[in-house]
């Protein structure tokens, strides 16, 4: 299903029941999984690797060069896993020899005209606000919401099941479960809303809460807190992400709204 007005190189390796619209511009080293379906004026470039029933939307740009003045022309690629819809005129870049690929994960919704740099990781189920910036080397993990126009900082880690509220610029860690926005960015609450609707109960929202409490209001500092945390809150999975998280910070993580 090629429409005759598309170019697609003959090494291309294209999957079943493809759907590839006219002016569609596909390059040499791509993969296309099956069921997927490009849509027109879209381009796949050299190190493209895009999973099974993925939609490509008009004007979107997969696997373009690094906007990096390191990148030396290294072989490397971005990767696009299953189920992922990726709209209008959004970008994801390849990767360098910082990692050798770009990765956006299952059943993602990158909007229109977000930007996805070079190295970036994005885990399973992330949705990417429209115009949304990731610079290089972000990576965002499962569940996250960037909404609308947001900035975020090189190196910069976002948490599972976080909520990012629209235009905000994104400069620190941001640990899971919680809502950041305001400016300059600070912690507004955990995502009460977002945890309900992937059916977390009671006793884990209220664990969560109990650990933010302790970590944003307690008036201890943050090595402080987690001491704390790590004392007197039970044992959970989602404990242990949490100060995880926050234990492996390299950029420090978003501050309290009071601090």
């Amino acid at each position: 299903m090629i429409q005759n007005l598309s170019s697609v190189h003959p090494d291309a390796k294209i999957g079943e029941n493809v759907t590839i619209g006219p002016f569609v511009t596909v390059e040499e080293n791509v993969v296309i999984g099956d069921n997927t379906c490009i849509y027109p004026n879209a381009v796949i470039m050299s190190g493209a690797r895009i999973g099974k029933n993925c939609r490509i939307f008009p004007g979107a740009v997969i696997a373009g060069i690094p906007q990096d003045l390191k990148f030396k022309g290294e072989e490397t690629t971005a990767e696009i896993g299953e189920g992922t819809t990726i709209r209008e005129c959004a970008t994801v870049n390849r990767g360098t020899a910082a990692k050798g690929r770009t990765v956006v994960g299952n059943n993602c919704l990158l909007m229109a005209y977000s930007h996805t740099a070079h190295d970036c990781i994005l885990g399973n189920h992330v949705i990417l606000g429209n115009a949304t910036q990731l610079a290089g080397e972000v990576e965002v993990d499962d569940h996250a919401i960037l909404s609308g126009g947001a900035l975020v900082h090189q190196f910069t880690r976002i948490g599972r099941h976080v909520m990012i509220q629209g235009g905000s610029r994104v400069n620190k860690d941001i640990p899971p479960y919680i809502i950041i926005g305001r400016e300059p960015i600070s912690y507004s609450g955990i995502n009460i809303v977002g945890l309900k609707r992937k059916n977390f109960g009671n006793e884990k929202i209220s664990t969560i809460q109990e650990i933010y409490r302790i970590l944003y209001q307690s008036g201890l500092n943050y090595r402080e807190a987690v001491k704390q945390i790590e004392e007197t809150v039970p044992h959970s999975a989602e404990k242990e992400a949490i100060v995880t998280f926050i234990l492996n910070s390299q950029r420090g993580i978003v501050r309290g709204y009071f601090e």
